[in-house]
């Protein structure tokens, strides 16, 4: 779902009447689609999954128990809420309904309140998921082109005499120049600021970096998890100079005189990581 669309609701009854009253208490706030059957939903769901489904239960055929089933059961629409609206009040209904997977229940005749309220719950519940889950793929990206980079990088480099080495890695970070001052805006020539954007870059790309500010103004950065991977920088010294032309290009932005001075790094066998940015 888009930052602008509406949240999409499938309704699923084979009565019409009951399916249009559903539409119109809905309709205002969600982009609403209908299903007359069990398997006439199923086949919507496969070839566009909403935010929420109201699932009728007493259906021809496929009954809304088992179609519940089978939308738990794949893989693509586990975690679309689901509730069940019925005129059935058993606890016993009620039981393989939460059996069969269902998140939540509406008596008939739908009250327009209560169906809107746990609408608007559970599709909140969902979008929460959906960041969440877009939040992982994004980090597992970031992983994955980090490890990339360290297997790749190294073994370019390797061959390159040391002064094309040191254009090679000049060229690299006016890359991640250019991607950082998209992603952030220096309000003023702050030494803190500049800390805490080179410690964010650092740990987007897989590191645990932290930055402070000295009474003499030194903005220090200690990393004590490499972003290129603690082994990968032990082996490759090198991943150490591209971290320090990273820094040295944010610093710039921010001060014309900026210095970046390297009191140690896993690379080269220390510790953890500790650069300096002399602002003065």
């Amino acid at each position: 779902m888009t930052q602008d669309a509406l949240p999409k609701i499938l309704v699923v009854d084979d009565e019409p009447f009951n399916v249009e009253l559903m539409e119109a208490i809905l309709a205002a706030q969600y982009d609403v689609i209908s299903a007359y059957s069990g398997e006439e939903a199923l086949e919507k769901l496969a070839v566009d999954p909403p935010d929420l489904i109201l699932l009728d239960i007493m259906m021809p055929q496929m009954n809304g128990y088992e179609a519940c089933k089978i939308i738990r059961e794949d893989e693509k629409t586990q975690f679309i809420p689901v509730i069940m609206v019925t005129a059935l009040a058993e606890r016993d209904d009620r039981i393989k309904g939460i059996e069969a997977g269902a998140d939540d229940f509406l008596t008939k005749p739908v009250n327009k309140t209560e169906l809107a309220t746990r609408v608007r719950s559970l599709v909140r519940v969902k979008q929460l998921h959906d960041s969440l889950v877009n939040e992982r793929d994004k980090l597992n990206m970031q992983n994955h082109i980090r490890s990339i980079l360290t297997s790749i990088i190294p073994v370019l480099l390797q061959p390159l005499p040391d002064e094309h080495k040191k254009i090679v890695i000049h060229q690299m970070t006016d890359m991640v120049e250019k991607n950082i001052m998209e992603l952030y805006q220096f309000e003023s020539s702050d030494p803190q600021q500049v800390g805490i954007i080179c410690s964010s870059v650092m740990n987007q790309l897989g590191g645990d970096f932290i930055s402070e500010i000295s009474e003499d103004n030194i903005c220090r950065i200690t990393g004590t998890v490499c972003p290129w991977g603690d082994d990968e920088a032990a082996g490759n010294p090198i991943m150490c100079n591209l971290t320090r032309g990273i820094f040295t290009r944010i610093g710039s932005r921010a001060f014309s005189n900026a210095q970046v001075e390297v009191i140690g790094t896993i690379g080269n066998g220390d510790e953890k990581c500790v650069f300096e940015i002399m602002t003065n």
